[in-house]
């Protein structure tokens, strides 16, 4: 079984709007969410063996925040091109991981369009479609190898964002 947890970055500050989309840091509400978001992916046993993640400023401290609560010795493998990726360019990159459960860390509309793109029903859940900041989808494949990932092949484990937490 291979299982991803796909996360969109926390919620970024708009206080400069002279700094490039790129650049935009956390804001305090983001700081707070990768908290509580980590906290709960440390609770369920929700926990990644490798972590793709944008270069941009918001998701690497999203992951700053995830791999502090969570007391994680992983590098990420940050990835520009992982900025406003695609399906397809997602799908490539998570095809070529190399352990059982892998944390990708990006952006939406892409985030969203993945997580349907991979389960294999249609949850029910509007959250999931909106995909608001933090929201964080776990999914299953029953495969032995990353390179078997197909489309419509992942069955949903959980599905959270941060306004459920508290």
């Amino acid at each position: 079984m291979k299982r991803v947890i796909l996360m969109r970055h926390a919620k970024s500050s708009w206080d400069d709007l002279d700094v490039s989309d790129h650049d935009r840091k956390l804001n305090a509400r983001g700081h707070k969410s990768a908290g509580l978001i980590g906290e709960w992916l440390k609770t369920n046993n929700y926990i990644p063996e490798q972590v793709f993640c944008s270069t941009a400023v918001r998701c690497m401290e999203t992951w700053a925040g995830l791999k502090e609560t969570m007391s994680l010795d992983i590098e990420p493998e940050f990835d520009r091109s992982l900025y406003h990726a695609h399906v397809s360019m997602m799908l490539q990159k998570l095809s070529a991981a190399t352990t059982d459960t892998v944390l990708y860390l990006g952006h939406n509309p892409g985030t969203s369009a993945f997580a349907e793109e991979l389960l294999e029903s249609r949850p029910k859940d509007r959250d999931l479609y909106r995909y608001p900041t933090a929201a964080t989808t776990v999914i299953d494949f029953d495969i032995e190898n990353w390179s078997e990932l197909a489309l419509r092949s992942g069955k949903l484990e959980a599905f959270i964002i941060p306004r459920r937490l508290g």
